[in-house]
């Protein structure tokens, strides 16, 4: 296969704007099954957008060529810390929720099982990169 056919069937640009069109799609479906169209269309809309200007950024942007194409060890390094980033900040939000539910007198789920998956998952990761570096 020639690069340019390769080119053309693998463009990550593309990939992610339609990976966010596909995840509205889904939402969509899910709100309009729950009774709620108008939600699911406002996500579907949301959803649109961002993957439209996900397809603009990407025209102009290095530093989104640089984490959405193959990579340099710079933009690795980076695309790294930023999952890491992501990951502490989603379990502080689901530590505080799970804090704020057991205070109000309720159980604490399901943040508690996300706690706990994050906190496993860590532990795990921990265990097989120190064995692997």
């Amino acid at each position: 296969m020639s690069k340019t056919a390769q080119q053309e069937t693998r463009n990550p640009r593309r990939s992610i704007a339609a990976f966010f069109l596909g995840i509205g799609v889904v939402c969509l479906v899910s709100a309009a099954v729950g009774g709620h169209l108008g939600l699911g269309l406002a996500m579907l809309g949301g959803l649109a957008v961002c993957s439209l200007a996900l397809l603009l950024l990407a025209r102009r942007s290095e530093t989104y060529r640089g984490l959405t194409e193959e990579p340099d060890e710079r933009f690795a390094l980076i695309g790294q810390r930023a999952w890491a980033g992501t990951g502490v900040v989603l379990t502080l939000g689901n530590l505080g929720a799970f804090i704020g539910e057991v205070a109000s007198g309720r159980s604490g789920n399901p943040y508690y099982w996300l706690v706990a998956t994050a906190a496993i998952t860590y532990v795990v990761l921990v265990a097989i990169f120190r064995r692997h570096t």
